[in-house]
């Protein structure tokens, strides 16, 4: 009889034992599956926001030269338009990148870029200007995606 009731209770120590390693080892996986969704999100603010900030750019660049060479109004209106569409399109990945991306390093530089680019619309005096505008805003650009590599590098 004793060896009966501690079979049982042998059994039931072992039943315990391995559902709480399973229920510890299901946690481990929900964690990692949500680390790994919480970096892809991460990396899509990134990346989008770094897209979004080249055809701003390259939307101003457009509207700038059309108007140092002249361009009639239909033309720069329809620039003007173009320009203020990949505009809107920065708002959302650089909201999401401040609400994912905890690095102030990284807020930064994507606030740089962001204000480096939209300074081309004042810089459009001359071809030159808009020039250097336009290379302030690459390099800006790229400090941005230096930045936000590093942080991956960091945070892998």
């Amino acid at each position: 009889m004793i060896a009966t009731v501690l079979a049982v209770i042998g059994t039931l120590l072992g039943s315990i034992v391995t559902g709480t390693f399973q229920h510890l080892a299901a946690g481990r996986a929900e964690r990692a599956a949500a680390a790994e969704q919480v970096r892809r999100d991460r990396l899509e603010a990134v990346t989008t926001l770094a897209s979004a900030g080249s055809d701003h750019r390259r939307a101003l660049w457009m509207r700038g030269e059309a108007r140092l060479r002249g361009a009639d109004g239909d033309e720069l209106a329809e620039l003007r338009a173009k320009s203020h569409v990949t505009r809107a399109a920065l708002t959302r990945p650089l909201v999401a990148l401040r609400l994912l991306v905890p690095d102030p390093a990284v807020h930064t530089a994507a606030q740089a870029m962001v204000v480096a680019t939209y300074d081309m619309v004042d810089a459009a005096t001359s071809i030159e200007a808009l020039t250097a505008a336009q290379d302030t805003a690459r390099a800006a650009h790229d400090r941005f995606v230096d930045a936000a590599a590093a942080y991956f590098t960091a945070h892998v």
